[in-house]
């Protein structure tokens, strides 16, 4: 008789903790000051718009098709591990683009970044000095050449405008174009002497000339054309240049670290489901929002404490890349015991197309999915554009790993409040007050004045995103069949999210581009102003289907029921299953 393998609970969910912690602690190190970065190396706004909206979607994409293939193959460890090694050198590989010289490309945050420019800004000492050392620009009469493009290197020694002026005339060439008998006769004359050169004009010559200025010309339209794309590029201005490599290799990067996160929650799921303990699932969130609020906080500071004398602007962006790797590597070990499991029985590893038909049947889920495609747009926003916006007011990365900090920790300690709210307020009247309060974030980030004034508004982000999910979790549950409970909140949180993220990145970057980053806050207010209007008289208007909780029922005390009621009694269960399936809700779940 085959042995079976003892589960242990509490290993499993300290493995997947650690890594959950690892994992979001190092993206936190990077991806939200990937956009800075961007802006760093002289990318406009919509470029950056187009970046990351392209990241999104290929997140929305290839997320489901790689966790399907790994489970397919039973290679989901491999799958995990080979994201993070290529992930982490995929990243590296952005920091081999130097900056472009676009007007307005912000080089960094230090102010001691232009003293290699100084000396060539500072007025010259002792003007006075007519020395050969002294600073004094040239006299204007060496601009009297004839040609801008000549230059003299050798040193040129004190003269006085006059003879500089009369030398000039004696040395300057001064060609005359003469045409003799189909000929043209070039004479230069230079001081004393007189050059003459003579030009063939017939039509044999012409011929000759043709073939020897034409035939390079064609060898290079055929190598442009021969390389395709890498061909046009090379036409293209160092931005155009930039901005198509860049994209590039984030496309790269995205494709090696998004089936990361899927794979690990598949298998981790499938194990606890073994152990009858699925619902132990969800505590792994906690230390990813933890480690994420630790990885943003910890890279602010430290590339902050950095000294602008020893580390470049390059070196200083350098530390968000290589911390990332770092820590991407350190998960390298807890993901080769992190436990996993293929449950084999499990046909469809997602149910992505049941969730999306039990959504479309249930008009409150319609109303929450388009809210979150609302908010995933809005959200966008703010994570692309918001460190632009504190950079503007003179915030260091000291303020923005902070002030993204308390937004992490303050949407960590929701759960502490759910219980309250959940009595006072229903699960639809908490959707709209965390769009409300997006809203009210939106409108503050607009105002900004200073490095830390962007810290009051980020204590919102308990309703903003605490409350919001925590409300959309509730919508999953009573929309979701057993079963299906995941793939309708994965339909939530990476269809609809990802999706209004990608939406809202390329419209956000057009914005920005246009207007500038004030006006796009305001509005993404505006707009989520006209949504918190509507989507209360919506969820009124919608007919609310029924749940019925049997279990309450079956544990009714028949002693309380009169004899003139049993009769009616009988029938409740029968009663119950009708209005059941006249709201085309059968297979709905059962409350235990």
């Amino acid at each position: 008789m085959r042995r079976t393998k003892q589960i242990d609970i509490k290993r499993a969910l300290a493995l997947a903790g650690t890594f959950s912690f690892l994992c979001s602690c190092a993206k936190a190190c990077l991806l939200p000051f990937l956009t800075l970065y961007f802006r760093q190396l002289g990318l406009s706004p919509m470029m950056t718009g187009m970046v990351m909206g392209t990241k999104h979607l290929l997140t929305l994409v290839w997320s489901p098709a790689a966790s399907l293939l790994s489970k397919h193959y039973n290679k989901r460890r491999v799958v995990i591990t080979c994201s993070l090694v290529f992930s982490a050198a995929a990243a590296l590989l952005l920091l081999v683009f130097p900056p472009v010289g676009v007007p307005g490309a912000r080089i960094g945050s230090c102010n001691t970044s232009s003293l290699s420019s100084a000396p060539t800004q500072r007025p010259p000492e002792n003007t006075t000095d007519a020395g050969p050392s002294s600073t004094t620009p040239r006299p204007k009469t060496v601009t009297t050449f004839p040609s801008d493009n000549f230059t003299d290197p050798k040193p040129v020694p004190k003269l006085t405008n006059v003879s500089s002026a009369d030398r000039d005339q004696e040395e300057t060439p001064r060609p005359e174009l003469k045409t003799e008998n189909g000929s043209a006769v070039l004479n230069v004359s230079h001081g004393g002497s007189k050059l003459t050169s003579f030009t063939d004009s017939s039509p044999v010559a012409k011929v000759r000339r043709n073939r020897s200025v034409s035939l390079p010309e064609q060898l290079e339209e055929k190598d442009s054309s021969g390389f395709g794309f890498l061909g046009s590029l090379k036409e293209m201005d160092s931005q155009s240049q930039l901005f198509f490599l860049v994209l590039i290799i984030v496309s790269v990067w995205e494709l090696m670290s998004a089936p990361l996160d899927w794979t690990v929650d598949d298998g981790l799921y499938e194990y606890l489901d073994l152990a009858d303990a699925s619902d132990r699932h969800g505590s792994t969130e906690v230390w990813g929002l933890l480690g994420a609020a630790c990885g943003v906080g910890g890279t602010g500071l430290l590339v902050s404490q950095l000294s602008c004398l020893i580390a470049a602007s390059t070196s200083r962006t350098a530390v968000h890349f290589f911390c990332y790797a770092g820590l991407v590597t350190a998960a390298l070990p807890v993901a080769v015991y992190l436990p996993l499991y293929l449950n084999k029985k499990r046909d469809r590893a997602h149910g992505l197309m049941k969730a999306m038909q039990l959504v479309h049947g249930s008009p409150h889920a319609l109303l929450c999915a388009v809210t979150v495609l609302l908010v995933g747009a809005a959200g966008s926003a703010v994570e692309n554009f918001l460190l632009w916006q504190m950079q503007d007011h003179g915030s260091s990365e000291l303020h923005m790993g902070l002030s993204l900090s308390l937004a992490l920790l303050s949407q960590a300690s929701f759960p502490l409040l759910s219980g309250r709210v959940s009595k006072l307020l229903s699960p639809g009247r908490v959707l709209v007050v965390g769009v409300a309060s997006l809203t009210l974030q939106c409108f503050y980030y607009a105002f900004l004045w200073g490095p830390w004034a962007a810290m009051p508004a980020q204590v919102l982000s308990s309703l903003s995103s605490g409350a919001l999910w925590w409300s959309v979790s509730s919508q999953c549950e009573d929309v979701a069949t057993p079963g299906a409970e995941r793939g309708v909140w994965r339909f939530f949180s990476s269809l609809c999210l990802h999706l209004g993220a990608a939406l809202g990145s390329l419209a956000g970057g057009f914005v920005v581009q246009r207007f500038g980053v004030t006006w796009l806050f305001l509005g993404v207010a505006l707009g989520l102003v006209a949504w918190c209007v509507c989507l209360p008289v919506l969820q009124w208007k919608a007919p609310r289907q029924r749940r019925i909780n049997y279990s309450r029922l079956l544990t009714a005390d028949a002693s309380e029921a009169s004899d003139s009621e049993s009769e009616q009694d009988r029938d409740w269960l029968d009663k119950a299953l009708e209005d059941d399936r006249g709201n085309n809700n059968y297979e709905r779940r059962i409350n235990h």
